[in-house]
């Protein structure tokens, strides 16, 4: 039975699609299956592992007219991709009955299928997140280690909190990500400590630290793993996700 993860920040530019793609590799790289749903309107997931356009989208699946239909980027990794008319997916369900259930009715089908099914949010708390929060057991929440990043944070908890009391008691936090992280930077160990208040034992260990390579690998349309193997990036996300393991397989899903 999948485990199901949603990468959520309302805020754009935090390193949530680089990670979501990232622990996707990483986990595969530690003998797992995942399938990666790229839920944002913008496609950065898709355009990032450079999967070309395919008959049938995550939209064309929520509007009821298909059932997921993953694309295998390698061996152990797919990805059900997103379009630009994804957009639109919000106003077109708003008067679906059980508009809120609808991913995850569309994941019963394959829950035995994978290890692991990564949810990329789009940067925004709306319908197709909502949708994500209801199907997830957990959300991870990855953080730029900059001062802005921190506006919006109980925001974030909010939405959480109410998505478990009235959607779905099984949602928990299952980890916040410090990334784009340098241990030199006065303001990064400052903004790290500040979530570690404000999430306390949630935080991860391992945090992913500032990186070029991280930021060429979606160029070349690739994961961290098969873009550079011996960078601190890849290091970094192999570290998150042992880390993400031993959590997950502490708690019965």
């Amino acid at each position: 039975m999948a485990i199901v993860l949603s990468l959520l920040n309302h805020k754009g530019g935090v390193g949530k699609t680089t990670s979501a793609i990232n622990i996707g590799a990483g986990l595969v790289e530690l003998g797992k299956k995942v399938m990666l749903i790229d839920l944002d309107p913008q496609a950065n997931l898709t355009l990032s592992l450079g999967i070309p356009r395919q008959k049938y989208s995550i939209y064309e699946a929520l509007r009821g007219g298909s059932e997921l239909v993953p694309y295998q980027v390698k061996e152990g990794l797919d990805v059900v991709i997103s379009t630009l008319d994804l957009s639109g997916a919000e106003l077109e369900l708003i008067n679906e009955a059980g508009r809120e259930f609808i991913l995850r009715e569309l994941l019963h089908p394959v829950m035995e299928e994978y290890d692991f099914i990564i949810i990329d949010c789009p940067p925004s708390l709306g319908l197709l997140t909502l949708n994500a929060l209801t199907s997830s057991r957990y959300v991870i929440i990855p953080l730029q280690t900059q001062f802005l990043a921190l506006q919006g944070l109980a925001k974030i908890k909010q939405v959480i909190d109410k998505v478990k009391f009235r959607l779905n008691k099984n949602l928990e936090i299952g980890g916040v990500i410090p990334t784009m992280y340098d241990n030199r930077k006065i303001l990064n160990r400052d903004v790290v400590d500040t979530i570690k208040k404000f999430f306390g034992e949630k935080v991860f260990n391992t945090y992913i630290r500032d990186n070029v390579a991280l930021a060429e690998a979606p160029a070349q349309r690739k994961d961290i793993f098969e873009y550079n193997r011996s960078s601190a990036g890849a290091d970094d996300y192999l570290a998150l996700c042992k880390e993400l393991l031993e959590r997950t397989e502490k708690v019965p899903v």
